[in-house]
C-alpha cells in the first residue's frame, strides 16, 4: 500500500511559515477573510480566532496539545468556524484582539484566542488553553462544548455581551487631545526606572525580564540631559548584566527574547529581528558614551549574526528563530560536559566549563518539567579578569584561550539541526534593523554594516513599494503582500534618516520625506492628532486605533515624533514640528498616567525640547579632511542632531531639498562645519575641536 497522504487545510496556500506549520492541522482551519465569515454567516456560527507566530515556544505547545489532536479538532470543527492568524504578518488584527484581551483579561500574550461572533465582534478572551482541563483552567475539552452550549441556548444575550465589549473597548480607547508635556515628565520617568530597577542583576521589575532597550536609549539621553551618574549606571548595570546572561548567545552571538528569572540566565530561546536591531542601537549607543570595548564588541556580535543567520540573497532581513528543535526548547543552545570535552580537549575545556560555570549534572533547568535534564547553557558570572586572577593567568591569555574555544563551539553547534527560521521579511522590523546597521556603520566604520542597510533599504524599496499601491508590510518567496501599517511607515522612515545621516545617499533622504507624506496623508487623525496604526482605506475592524505605548517594540507614534523632528530640522519645514507638537497632545494624557511606559516616545521629546543642532558638513565627498570630520562626529554620543553633508560645488542636489546650504560651502578648500543651536547658528568652522565644542562634547 502507498504511503497516506496527508490532509490540508486550507492554510496550504499561505505565505507565512506560522500559518502553514498548521496547514496539516485535523482543524479546519480557514486564513482572515471573506470566505471564513460568510461561511460563519451562512452557518450561524462563532468564531474561533487563534493568533500567534511562528518563533512562539507556548504557541507550538498548544498546537501540539490541541490543534494537532483528532477529538479537540472534531469538537472546534463543530462547534467553529476556526481562522488562524499570524501576528507578525497582520499586526492589525493582532493589535485589536490583543486589546481586547487585556481589558477582558487584564493581561495579555500569546498564543492568542478569541471567541467572537460573525461580526467579528468578540466575548471570550484567552490565551494559553490546555487540551485538558487543569487547576482553575477549562481546558478545550470542556471549553468548546460550554462555548457550544451558551451560542444556542443564550444565544442573544452572547450577541448583546459582544456588543457590549465592543463598546466598552471603542469608549475606553478614544481619547482627546491633552496639553504639552514639559521637562518634568523625564524626570517622572526616571524616577519610575530608578524604583523598578533591580540593583542586583540590572533591568526593571521582577521575573520574566525583557531587554526593553528603548529604555536603555531613553536613560543615557536622561544622563547627558541631566548629567545624573545613577541613570547611567542603571543603564551599564543593565547592559553588563545581559551580556553575562544566557539570554546572551555566548557562541553566535544575538540575544535570546527573554530571561525566565531575573539573573538573565533561562532565556525563551527564540531570537526575533527586532530584539537584534534595539538591542544593537543600545550598545553602540553605550559604546558612544562610555568607549567601552564591551559595548563595542556585543554590538559587533549582534550585527554580525544577523548579517551571517537572518539576511536574505536578496538583501532583506528575516523575522527570527524559533526557541524549539524537533518540539524540544532550547536544545540548539545546551551542551553536556562530555560534548564540551570531546570538542576542546581536557586542558581547554576545564577552563571553558569554569568561566561558563557548567555543571556535570547540568545548570538547566527545563520550566515545564521543573527539573535539571543534564544539559547546560552557557553564562558568565566572573570578567575575564577576575578569572584570570583567581587561575594565575594572563587576561590576555584567557580571553585568546576562550576566544578560540568559542569559535571551535560554534563551529560544531552548526552541525547540529538548526531551530527553524521564519523567512519572511516585514517592512517594519527591517526598518528597525537598517537604523541599526547605519549606527553600526557610524560608530565602528566598518564598511559592511552600511552595504547591509543600504541593500536592505534599496530591496524594500523595489519590492515592497509603489507609489500607486504605497508601502507593503511582507515579503516571502517572491510575493508582497498587506497593506503597510503606522509602523511598517515610521520604522522605515527612522531607517531611511539614519541611512543618509550614514552614507549620504540623497535617494534615501528623498524616499522618508515622500513615505512621510504619505503616512500623514493616510494615518493621522485631524481631530485630536497622532497617528491611528491603520489607514483611512485599510481593511475596516470592529475599531480603528492608535498605538502610543513603548512595549517590546516602540509604537510607531513614538517612532514618528522624532522622524517629524528630524524631517522638520533637515528640510527647514516648521510644519512638520507642528505636526511633533500636535502627536505630544496626543499622547500627553497617557504619557502622565505612566511615563516609563513611553520612552521611546520620551527620547524623542528630548530631541523637541533641546537642545538640538543642525551639523551641515560641507566638502569633498571622499576627501580626508572631510572623512576624518564625520569620524569624529560619529564618534561621540549626540543623539539630538541631524546631519547634512553638503558637497562642494555652486548647485548641489541637497539645495533642492534643504536650500539653507545653497551658501553652506566649504572655506577655503577645506572641510567646513556648520553648526546651529536651538535655531541660532555659530560661524563655521574647518577645526574638528571648534566643531566639537560647539556641540558641547
Amino acid at each position: 500500500m502507498g504511503k497516506e497522504q496527508r490532509r490540508s487545510n486550507r492554510l496550504i496556500n499561505e505565505k507565512s511559515p506560522y500559518l502553514l506549520q498548521h496547514a496539516h492541522n485535523p482543524v479546519d482551519w480557514y486564513p482572515w477573510g471573506k470566505e471564513a465569515f460568510e461561511k460563519a454567516r451562512k452557518e450561524n456560527k462563532p468564531i474561533f480566532l487563534s493568533i500567534g507566530y511562528s518563533t512562539c515556544h507556548w504557541c507550538h505547545v498548544m498546537a501540539h496539545e490541541s490543534f494537532e489532536d483528532k477529538e479537540v479538532a472534531e469538537l472546534m470543527n463543530l462547534a467553529f468556524v476556526c481562522i488562524k492568524v499570524d501576528r507578525e504578518e497582520r499586526p492589525d488584527i493582532d493589535n485589536i484582539y490583543m486589546t481586547v484581551c487585556q481589558i477582558i483579561l487584564g493581561r495579555g500574550g500569546w498564543p492568542l484566542n478569541i471567541i467572537m461572533t460573525p461580526n467579528k465582534k468578540p466575548f471570550f478572551a484567552g490565551t494559553y488553553i490546555p487540551k485538558n482541563s487543569r487547576f482553575s483552567q477549562t481546558g478545550m475539552l470542556e471549553l468548546v462544548p460550554r462555548i457550544t452550549e451558551i451560542w444556542k441556548r443564550q444565544h442573544e444575550d452572547v450577541l448583546d455581551s459582544a456588543e457590549n465589549i465592543t463598546s466598552t473597548i471603542q469608549n475606553m480607547i478614544s481619547e482627546s487631545a491633552g496639553d504639552e508635556i514639559g521637562e518634568t515628565i523625564m524626570e517622572e520617568a526616571y524616577e519610575e526606572l530608578l524604583n523598578s530597577f533591580d540593583s542586583e542583576y540590572g533591568g526593571f521589575e521582577r521575573a520574566p525580564k525583557f531587554p526593553t532597550p528603548h529604555k536603555i536609549s531613553f536613560l543615557l539621553r536622561y544622563w547627558k540631559r541631566s548629567g545624573n551618574p545613577e541613570a547611567l549606571h542603571i543603564a551599564e548595570s543593565t547592559l553588563e548584566n545581559m551580556y553575562r546572561g544566557g539570554i546572551h548567545d555566548h557562541l553566535g552571538s544575538g540575544f535570546h527574547r527573554y530571561s525566565t528569572d531575573n539573573m538573565w540566565i533561562v532565556p525563551h530561546f527564540e531570537k526575533m529581528l527586532y530584539d537584534q536591531a534595539l538591542i544593537a542601537v543600545a550598545y553602540t549607543e553605550a559604546y558612544q558614551v562610555t568607549g567601552k570595548e564591551l559595548y563595542k564588541e556585543t554590538a559587533e556580535g549582534i550585527l554580525d549574526y544577523v548579517l551571517r543567520d537572518l539576511t536574505s540573497p536578496e538583501g532583506g532581513f528575516y523575522c527570527g528563530e524559533d526557541a524549539d528543535v524537533e518540539g524540544e526548547e532550547g536544545t540548539y543552545y545546551l551542551w553536556t560536559l562530555e560534548e564540551i570535552r570531546n570538542i576542546l580537549g581536557p586542558e581547554e575545556s576545564g577552563l571553558f566549563i569554569k568561566a561558563f560555570n557548567l555543571k556535570e549534572g547540568g545548570n538547566f533547568e527545563e520550566e515545564i518539567r521543573g527539573k535539571q535534564i543534564g544539559t547546560n547553557l552557557l553564562y558568565i558570572t566572573q570578567s575575564p579578569g577576575a578569572l584570570a586572577a583567581e587561575l594565575k593567568i594572563p587576561t590576555e591569555e584567557i580571553e585568546s584561550r576562550i576566544k578560540i574555544a568559542k569559535q571551535k563551539l560554534l563551529e560544531a553547534r552548526t552541525k547540529r539541526t538548526r531551530p527553524s527560521r521564519d523567512d519572511k521579511v516585514l517592512t517594519d522590523w527591517n526598518g528597525l534593523m537598517i537604523s541599526a546597521f547605519a549606527k553600526g556603520f557610524q560608530a565602528f566604520g566598518e564598511e559592511k554594516y552600511l552595504k547591509a542597510a543600504q541593500k536592505a533599504a534599496d530591496f524594500i524599496l523595489k519590492t515592497l513599494y509603489n507609489p500607486e499601491k504605497r508601502l507593503l508590510h511582507r515579503y516571502r518567496e517572491g510575493s508582497a503582500g498587506i497593506s503597510g501599517t503606522a509602523d511598517d511607515y515610521a520604522f522605515l522612515i527612522h531607517g531611511l534618516l539614519e541611512l543618509y545621516e550614514a552614507g549620504f545617499e540623497l535617494r534615501y533622504l528623498k524616499a522618508a520625506i515622500c513615505l512621510n507624506r504619505e503616512l500623514l496623508e493616510h494615518f493621522w487623525d485631524p481631530v485630536h492628532g497622532g497617528l491611528f496604526f491603520t489607514a483611512d482605506d485599510s481593511e475596516s475592524l470592529i475599531f480603528r486605533k492608535k498605538e502610543f505605548t513603548d512595549a517590546a517594540i516602540p509604537s510607531g507614534n513614538s517612532i514618528e515624533m522624532l522622524n517629524l523632528l528630524r524631517l522638520s530640522r533637515i528640510t527647514a519645514n516648521p510644519e512638520l514640528e507642528e505636526t511633533a507638537e500636535g502627536l505630544e497632545r496626543a499622547s500627553s494624557k497617557l504619557i502622565r498616567k505612566i511615563p516609563s511606559g513611553y520612552t521611546q516616545f520620551l527620547s524623542a521629546l528630548d530631541f523637541g525640547l533641546g537642545p538640538a543642532y543642525e551639523v551641515i558638513i560641507s566638502g569633498k565627498p571622499d576627501s580626508p579632511d572631510t572623512e576624518h570630520m564625520l569620524e569624529e562626529l560619529w564618534t561621540y554620543f549626540i543623539p539630538n542632531k541631524v546631519l547634512v553633508f553638503r558637497p562642494e560645488g555652486s548647485d548641489p542636489e541637497i539645495t533642492s531639498l534643504a536650500a539653507y546650504t545653497k551658501m553652506q560651502v566649504p572655506i577655503k578648500g577645506k572641510a567646513t562645519a556648520y553648526v546651529c543651536r536651538n535655531y541660532e547658528c555659530q560661524l563655521p568652522t574647518t577645526e574638528i575641536n571648534e566643531m566639537l565644542k560647539l556641540l558641547n562634547v
